[in-house]
């Protein structure tokens, strides 16, 4: 059979079976970016922390800035996961559009490999998802409220002040 042998309506139905992957891969293309860009901010953030540790006197500074070093390490690894499993995935969904067309296509009955490339995929975007919402949670827990604090206490004081 020659591949200019199918007819039309099976090229049709081929693409319509391969299209709706493609949506999933739109939702892992906008995830890589979206990882990505959190990654470049952790990465110039911990380039800003290195360089001012290089001129700090302060021990309660360097002790920090080491602590929030450690926590952006652990951070970028995690976007580093994410954006592997994402690719995972969209290497996954991609070989299960190609399966579906070529399946649908040529009558090659690879639907088993289809869906196990499909639930790979899914499971690859889960992990990711996990990966990213630890991430965004460990980005929360470096907060320094005690700073906020002092303000509020001493803002405090100098209205009292001012009152006495």
């Amino acid at each position: 059979m020659s591949i200019w042998s199918i007819d039309a309506q099976t090229v049709t139905h081929s693409i319509q079976l391969a299209v709706a992957p493609v949506f999933f891969l739109t939702a892992v293309a906008g995830m890589i970016g979206s990882v990505a860009g959190r990654l470049a901010r952790i990465i110039d953030r911990a380039r800003k922390l290195e360089e001012s540790l290089r001129t700090a006197t302060d021990h309660e500074l360097i002790a920090r800035s080491l602590t929030e070093l450690h926590y952006l390490r652990e951070r970028g690894r995690l976007a580093n996961v994410s954006i592997a499993l994402l690719t995972m995935c969209g290497m996954c969904i991609g070989l299960t559009i190609v399966l579906l067309f070529v399946g649908q296509a040529y009558g090659f009955s690879g639907q088993s490999y289809a869906v196990l490339s499909f639930l790979l995929g899914v499971l690859a975007f889960v992990l990711a998802l996990c990966c990213f919402l630890w991430e965004t949670i460990m980005a929360t827990r470096i907060l320094d409220f005690h700073v906020l604090s002092q303000a509020k206490a001493a803002a405090r004081k100098v209205t009292g002040d001012q009152k006495s």
